[in-house]
């Protein structure tokens, strides 16, 4: 039983989606494999200050974002065009990062887009090319006054710490 093409167009774009979710969820939960899951083995990315495939993409950036205290990503705004087994993409995002600096925190924040190419091979899509567009950035003190005025408010963490990562857990709550 085939789909109608209006209908498999709309699968196509929430699969899409879905694969930039969990790069978003890679990048945050500092998680290597999922992140590098979500690029063709012959990807390509571009973001001016790093070029290269998605084994040295993934490498860097977890190894770069490990030396932060969090990161937040959000994704924004997705437009999505599907052309067959080929996509093109335009993501918005915002990046958190809190990182020491000179013994100090500070949180550094970028808005940017990702203008991507995804392809479906064997019936998977996955990211073909990336290029990463930062719109604007700003750096500023940490100011956490709340969350240190409020010591009994939850926070998230990385990896497997996060509740995020304990299905169990939640299964219970």
């Amino acid at each position: 039983m085939s789909v109608p093409e209006s209908l498999q167009i709309l699968l196509d774009k929430q699969e899409i989606e879905d694969l930039c979710k969990r790069y978003m969820r890679g990048l945050d939960r500092l998680d290597h494999t999922l992140l590098r899951s979500v690029y063709h083995d012959d990807a390509t990315d571009h973001r001016g200050f790093f070029t290269g495939g998605p084994d040295e993409f993934c490498e860097m950036a977890v190894t770069l974002l490990a030396e932060h205290l969090a990161n937040h990503h959000m994704l924004g705004q997705m437009h999505i065009d599907v052309e067959g087994d080929v996509a093109f993409g335009e993501i918005y995002f915002q990046a958190f990062h809190r990182a020491l600096e000179h013994g100090l925190e500070r949180d550094f924040i970028v808005w940017g887009r990702y203008v991507d190419r995804y392809e479906r091979r064997d019936g998977v899509w996955k990211i073909a090319h990336r290029t990463e567009l930062n719109d604007a950035c700003r750096t500023d003190p940490a100011n956490d006054i709340w969350l240190k005025m409020t010591p009994e408010a939850l926070t998230g963490a990385r990896g497997a710490d996060d509740l995020s990562s304990q299905r169990e857990k939640v299964r219970t709550l």
